[in-house]
Parts: C-alpha cells; sequence; structure tokens
C-alpha cells in the first residue's frame, strides 16, 4: 500500500467535479484499447454526470465512496443493494491511472466486504469487461471468480461484453 494518509469516506456533492474528472482520465488512460471512444463518451456520460451521480447520493441503497490520499482524491466506489437478496452489487471502482497497482482497490474492496456484512449481506457481484485483464486479476486476487459470461446491451449501439464475479463473505466475526 501506498504510504500516506489514506481515508474512506462517502462521497460528498462538492466531490463530485474531482470524480467525474478521475473517472474521465482514468477511461481515457485505460479502455481505449478495450472499447470505441464512441463507447467510453457515451458511457462516461450515462454514468458520470453531475446530476446522476447526485441523484445516487440522494437514493437510498445506492452508496458512493471516495479513498483520498494525503486529502487528494486517488479512488472511489459505486455499489448498491443487488437484484438478490443479500447481495451487494460493486457497479465502479476506478483508482487514479497513476496510483494502479499500489492496493487502493484493495483498500476499497475490504471496505466495501465491511459494508456489506454490517448490512448482513454475504455476497458481492460485479461486472468487468471480459477484455480486462487487468481489473480481472485484481479481483481474482481479492477473491472473486467468474460466475457467469454476459453480453448487456447499454443504448445506442453498444454493448458491454462482461464477465459477471462473485466473492462469497464470511459472516461478522469469522
Amino acid at each position: 500500500m501506498t504510504d500516506g494518509d489514506i481515508r474512506i469516506e462517502p462521497l460528498r456533492e462538492e466531490d463530485i467535479p474531482a470524480l467525474v474528472a478521475l473517472a474521465r482520465d482514468t477511461w481515457m488512460k485505460h479502455y481505449t484499447s478495450i472499447i470505441t471512444l464512441a463507447q467510453i463518451e457515451y458511457m462516461l456520460a450515462q454514468r458520470y454526470s453531475r446530476d446522476v451521480i447526485l441523484g445516487q447520493l440522494l437514493e437510498p441503497g445506492i452508496w458512493w465512496d471516495k479513498l483520498s490520499l494525503d486529502g487528494e482524491l486517488a479512488a472511489f466506489a459505486q455499489y448498491e443493494w443487488g437484484k438478490v437478496p443479500g447481495t451487494i452489487k460493486i457497479d465502479k471502482l476506478y483508482a487514479r491511472h497513476d496510483l494502479r497497482g499500489r492496493g487502493m482497490g484493495s483498500t476499497l474492496l475490504r471496505h466495501i466486504e465491511q459494508e456489506a456484512r454490517a448490512r448482513s449481506c454475504s455476497r458481492l457481484l460485479l461486472q468487468v469487461n471480459k477484455s480486462n485483464a487487468s481489473a480481472i486479476g485484481a479481483y481474482c486476487k481479492n477473491g472473486f471468480e467468474v460466475i457467469e459470461s454476459a453480453i448487456f446491451d447499454i443504448g445506442n449501439g453498444f454493448v458491454m461484453d462482461d464477465f459477471i464475479m462473485a466473492k462469497q463473505l464470511p459472516a461478522l466475526g469469522d
């Protein structure tokens, strides 16, 4: 893990511009070799507008957390109740591109696991692009396994060709 003061806190409205900038930078540096620029722009507009994030911050059952390193946004996660009772779906988890490989994502995953167990959930689910080998490897390293392959139509002629991954969580105290 990176040396420095690391804090995980709920995202606040005033954090949204920095989060949107981090998401754009990460997607532009990482996903251009996986999906088209047109799909990146479409997905960023769909998922990372101020209004979308602000709406989700007000929605019960959807959580946004930020990981700060020495007071600066370094990573973030968004997770929510899963469709199946007892599950939490991790919808977004990104670290600043220049900090990748330094444990930020794993730290956020452990935080989400604690939050899930505190909400009596026993399973985490997530989707990851089948061509995103570095993320798949990181999730496997953190105890996730591929349980399904699926293609999701996200509109505008675009699809997400993903693996669905899961992790069983021990009960609190185990």
